[in-house]
């Protein structure tokens, strides 16, 4: 498997470039606060979108790309099969924080390591832009914890309100940017 890694512009993102895309995700339990600590919880679904959905990500990427923000994507043979996007607004009481908005890997090439350089290049291209910490509302099932964890992320020492009305079953986290660059990926 050859991938290619990339910045996006805003002009090649549109639903069609999500053709070849699955979302599809089977979940069966998720990390919930109860008294103030976090438990595993039998929470089973299946995480999919739609149409609606689809065309809702195709506006918000277009948005953080508009918006002096970064996608990045992961290609296999010219089909997109990874992205990641990452706002440019600051966030937090003191700006430490830039928004890795999405992350997300296509079913079929899940685990595989496309979710940690498309992490590696989000924290990058933070770090560049002035952040110390990357905010990450993630999704609770134990699968994406366990990457997210990998990843070296931990619970959010400041809850962002927005992210938490808007997801209420999310896990507020956040990634220390260590000064030192991350790993080449060969440039944008």
């Amino acid at each position: 498997m050859h991938m290619e890694y990339r910045k996006l512009c805003a002009a090649e993102i549109n639903r069609q470039l999500f053709s070849h895309f699955i979302r599809r995700q089977t979940v069966t339990k998720c990390w919930r606060r109860e008294d103030g600590k976090w438990v595993i919880k039998d929470a089973p679904f299946i995480d999919d979108w739609g149409e609606t959905e689809y065309q809702e990500l195709v506006r918000c990427l277009i948005n953080t790309v508009n918006t002096d923000g970064a996608v990045f994507g992961a290609f296999e043979g010219g089909a997109l099969k990874g992205f990641a996007s990452v706002e440019s607004a600051p966030m937090g009481q003191n700006g430490e924080y830039l928004d890795l908005s999405c992350i997300h890997v296509s079913q079929d090439l899940r685990g595989r390591g496309i979710g940690r350089t498309l992490f590696d290049m989000a924290c990058r291209w933070a770090r560049e832009h002035g952040a110390g910490k990357l905010y990450i509302s993630a999704h609770s099932a134990v699968e994406s914890q366990a990457f997210y964890e990998a990843m070296g992320c931990r619970e959010a020492q400041e809850y962002n309100r927005r992210h938490v009305e808007a997801e209420p079953f999310d896990c507020q986290l956040e990634c220390v940017l260590k000064d030192s660059p991350a790993k080449d990926w060969g440039g944008e």
